[in-house]
């Protein structure tokens, strides 16, 4: 039996996914599928890493050193083909709150901030929240498939952008951009003077044929005017160690950087976050290989199971992510009568696709990164909300 196929009950682990469905869905007999992290437990050199920490038993001050910046760097040759630079390494307790202190470092209350929906819902948020004005360039969807409309790109950098905010696979459709996509992107932002903050939280969850190209490899240009967000949250399922990296090349950006952290406090990781980070990024890549193909079938078994019981509903095909959106528009039901079923008939919680903004109405993003037992739980429940 493989690893992954392991029941583990995180109810009363303070698990968002688990213990907080009565908070947010207003229920808790639901099966949830919502929140992005997986039910596996992580490789078992982190475990192992974790343990041998914990056993010390003093737990001090602590810094990120050389071994973490090493295991990064060497990371993201192997995986990316990236030669970065250790310098270039900055710390945050996750991609959201780093992406809130480059808002904060590198645009000022009333600028304008580019996304692009339907995308990660702490995109809006932090926009909003940091009194910037959000600029939206709706991606265009069309028979399964989403792609960049450039001229509402460009006509939306015209009008003052700062800052563009990619999501590099994407958040929730599950594409990969191609160079060819991304260099237009880069171009554009070039020729506006838009920095690029580009959230490459799920490049590690690549399926095959496809291959993620980290945007600031395209040329030294675009490297220097893009800071890239990462994290073995997603690729190790670690999100309550709350640790990542900004790698930012351009030392001005870096110094702008280094200077709201200061004005926060923040100097340092969480000891644990530390720990896990450099033992996934040093020993994890073959337990990475091994849930990229149990993740692939799962994506197989719910094709399969739609195109057999559901044919309404059509699968946005992902090319990355564990994150499946799936199209329910030829129900021709309201976004609160899709809520309703799956809740009260279904006792599934999945994402509402509203979350994510303009273009999300119609759609819901479901989890598959859990035992295949589950998923076909899900996948039955789903079957019956629309039954």
């Amino acid at each position: 039996m493989s690893k992954f196929e392991e029941i583990i009950d995180r109810r009363g682990s303070s698990s968002v996914k688990w213990d907080l469905t009565k908070t947010v869905f207003g229920r808790d007999d639901v099966l949830p599928m919502w929140v992005a992290d997986m039910d596996f437990l992580p490789p078992k050199d982190v475990l192992g890493a974790l343990k041998n920490r914990l056993e010390h038993g003093i737990f001090g001050y602590t810094f990120v050193g050389d071994l973490t910046a090493d295991s990064i760097k060497d990371w993201m040759k192997r995986r990316h083909g990236w030669e970065i630079d250790k310098t270039w390494l900055q710390y945050s307790p996750g991609v959201v709150p780093a992406i809130s202190t480059i808002i904060q470092a590198l645009t000022e209350p009333s600028d304008k901030v580019l996304v692009q929906s339907p995308v990660y819902t702490p995109f809006f948020s932090l926009v909003e929240d940091n009194g910037r004005e959000i600029v939206n360039t709706q991606l265009e969807y069309h028979d399964g498939n989403y792609s960049i409309d450039f001229q509402a790109f460009e006509e939306s950098l015209k009008t003052g952008v700062k800052l563009f905010l990619l999501c590099n696979p994407h958040n929730p459709s599950g594409r990969v951009w191609k160079k060819e996509e991304l260099t237009k992107m880069a171009e554009l932002c070039q020729k506006y003077n838009v920095v690029i903050v580009s959230d490459e939280i799920h490049s590690d969850l690549v399926y095959k044929s496809h291959t993620h190209t980290p945007l600031a490899t395209l040329n030294d240009t675009f490297r220097d005017m893009t800071i890239t967000c990462i994290a073995p949250s997603k690729t190790f399922n670690l999100a309550g160690l709350q640790a990542s990296a900004m790698i930012t090349p351009n030392p001005d950006i870096r110094e702008k950087i280094a200077s709201i952290h200061r004005k926060q406090g923040f100097f340092t990781l969480n000891t644990f976050g530390i720990i896990g980070m450099e033992a996934a990024y040093r020993h994890g890549e073959e337990w990475l290989e091994e849930i990229l193909d149990y993740l692939q079938e799962n994506v197989r078994v719910t094709k399969d199971f739609l195109e057999e019981h559901l044919p309404e509903l059509k699968l946005v095909d992902p090319e990355g992510t564990y994150l499946l959106w799936i199209d329910c528009t030829k129900l021709e039901l309201s976004d609160e009568d899709l809520k309703n079923r799956l809740l009260d008939k279904g006792k599934l919680a999945l994402e509402p696709g509203t979350k994510y903004g303009p273009g999300g109405e119609g759609f819901v993003r479901m989890n598959i990164a859990c035992p295949r037992k589950t998923l076909l739980d899900g996948l039955e429940r789903l079957k019956a909300a629309f039954e």
